[in-house]
């Protein structure tokens, strides 16, 4: 007989008989910020406070938060904050992206150091409907 409540039992949706929800998926809102930020293309950015208006957000520290834990897998150097300025602690890589994608900077591509967020800011999905999931 199986043990019930072991490690092993956790991801199994199984094993909490009456519920559908899979202890594994990330939470709906934490999907749709991160479907949001794979939509960006390339040579364009939101802010932090964008990603969080077009989920009907909880504010730019949880888009924050939500990169840091979750973003590895999609572009998150297209989430900027407020100035155009890159993330923290990860200025350098975000500038190699920048240039690599020729996302329009302050000062030009080559010796920017924030994103000319007038040129680069992305107006969005095209159907204007936060993402679903």
């Amino acid at each position: 007989m199986p043990r019930v409540g072991g490690p092993s039992d956790k991801a199994d949706p199984e094993a909490y008989p009456g519920t559908d929800r899979d202890p594994l998926a990330l939470p709906e809102k934490v999907e749709n910020v991160l479907d949001v930020i794979d939509q960006i293309p390339e040579g364009q950015v939101l802010t932090y406070g964008d990603v969080a208006e077009l989920v009907g957000g909880r504010g730019a520290r949880f888009v924050g938060n939500v990169l840091s834990r979750y973003g590895s897998d999609v572009p998150w150097w297209r989430v900027v904050r407020a100035g155009g300025w890159p993330p923290r602690g990860l200025e350098d890589r975000a500038r190699e992206h920048y240039r690599a994608e020729g996302t329009p900077m302050v000062r030009g591509t080559l010796e920017g150091l924030r994103v000319d967020l007038d040129r680069a800011r992305w107006d969005g999905p095209s159907d204007g409907a936060p993402p679903t999931t």
